[in-house]
């Protein structure tokens, strides 16, 4: 459990929010008041950089114009056509590969091209890189986020759809691919793919995840 005394505070630990609205008084520890000489102008510099701007600003106008009216499988659309990519690739679970099959549908309906890389590309055993032998009783073919997004890259997407992609898989395809990333489907098998379920519930269903556990009540030394 995070120790309170030692709790650096963030913009989780907030109850005013002022940087959206501009109204009221920033918290003592407020980032955007606390933030160290640089940061922000090092970001904007980044935001106006072209191969980011574009799509900064496009992202932004999706949400002024589509807020609460279109759907987020729409939005991709929207977003994708404004900052002018015409190839899109489906980055897809295994499990998921029927709900990929309809988002090209829907893709493909609107005019864009699509490419689709399955999880299990390659067919590696998951012994070739040390993930234990007990792992292959699941499944035999490790998931290969790498290599999707190695593929996607060479047949040239211009954005790419995360679909399901595991925890961790997701942040190795995230870090490899060379298109930006968005994601339509985060899995998580229990509550059908809709993790936010998990928060909006804490105070019933799922109270226990504010309880003591001995399975993720530890402590590791960090390799990374």
């Amino acid at each position: 459990m995070e120790n309170e005394k030692k709790r650096e505070l963030s913009c989780v630990d907030c109850g005013i929010y002022k940087c959206g609205s501009y109204k009221g008084e920033y918290p003592g520890f407020c980032l955007t008041t606390n933030m160290e000489d640089g940061i922000l102008e090092d970001a904007i510099k980044e935001y106006n950089k072209p191969e980011n701007n574009t799509l900064a600003i496009q992202a932004a106008i999706s949400e002024y114009e589509n807020y609460c009216k279109r759907t987020r499988v729409e939005e991709i659309m929207i977003v994708a056509k404004g900052m002018g990519a015409k190839k899109l690739g489906i980055a897809t679970c295994y499990g998921l590969i029927q709900e990929s099959k309809a988002l090209a549908r829907v893709l493909r309906a609107h005019g864009f091209e699509v490419y689709g890389v399955i999880c299990k590309v390659g067919a590696v055993p998951k012994t070739t890189i040390g993930i234990p032998q007990e792992c292959e009783d699941w499944d035999r073919s490790m998931c290969n986020p790498i290599t999707q997004a190695m593929l996607l890259n060479k047949a040239g997407t211009q954005l790419n759809i995360a679909m399901g992609l595991c925890v961790g898989h997701d942040s190795l395809f995230y870090k490899y691919s060379e298109a930006f990333v968005t994601t339509l489907i985060s899995k998580d098998r229990v509550t059908g793919h809709n993790p936010a379920a998990v928060l909006y519930n804490l105070n019933s269903y799922y109270k226990r995840l504010l309880k003591p556990d001995p399975v993720l009540d530890f402590e590791v030394e960090s390799e990374l």
